[in-house]
């Protein structure tokens, strides 16, 4: 099965290596294989019902989609950096406390977290299914109802 926000991040990177020179296209070779042989499979993401609406206030919660929709609509707490910004704007992010990257749909958000975590960034996780997994699955409740499906 392939996982769709994995492969935009693989294609986003092709883009962004074309203009390294070849000289360097081999050092970025080298840690793109030492952080894909190291990381497990989901341990960029996490889904909203692993997160209990008691811890949402520990997290830093990124936007990762453009200005005009964050401010129609975002998680409430939630920071605006724009996915192609993360590196550029990559001292704001904590490197100590958990972080959450989300976009619309996880796509533009997985492409920020497999950029940062090249960079040494081993705390930032991708909100699986974005935003509107999110609200569909209960916002800040979706661990809750994940835990109690029948409404007990």
């Amino acid at each position: 099965m392939i996982h769709k926000p994995l492969v935009a991040a693989f294609a986003t990177l092709s883009l962004l290596a074309l203009p390294i020179q070849a000289e360097d296209t081999a050092s970025l070779a080298a840690a793109i294989e030492e952080h894909l042989e190291f990381a497990e499979y989901g341990s960029s993401i996490i889904l909203p019902e692993q997160i209990p609406a008691e811890d949402w206030p520990n997290l830093l919660v990124i936007d990762a989609r453009d200005a005009a929709q964050f401010e129609a609509d975002h998680i409430p707490g939630a920071v605006n950096i724009e996915w192609r910004k993360a590196v550029a704007q990559r001292d704001e992010i904590s490197r100590e406390k958990p972080v959450v990257i989300y976009c619309n749909t996880g796509s533009l958000s997985a492409q920020a977290v497999f950029a940062l975590r090249l960079l040494g960034w081993d705390n930032v996780r991708v909100l699986q299914d974005g935003l509107e997994g999110w609200k569909a699955k209960g916002g800040f409740e979706a661990n809750r109802r994940a835990l109690n499906p029948a409404g007990e």
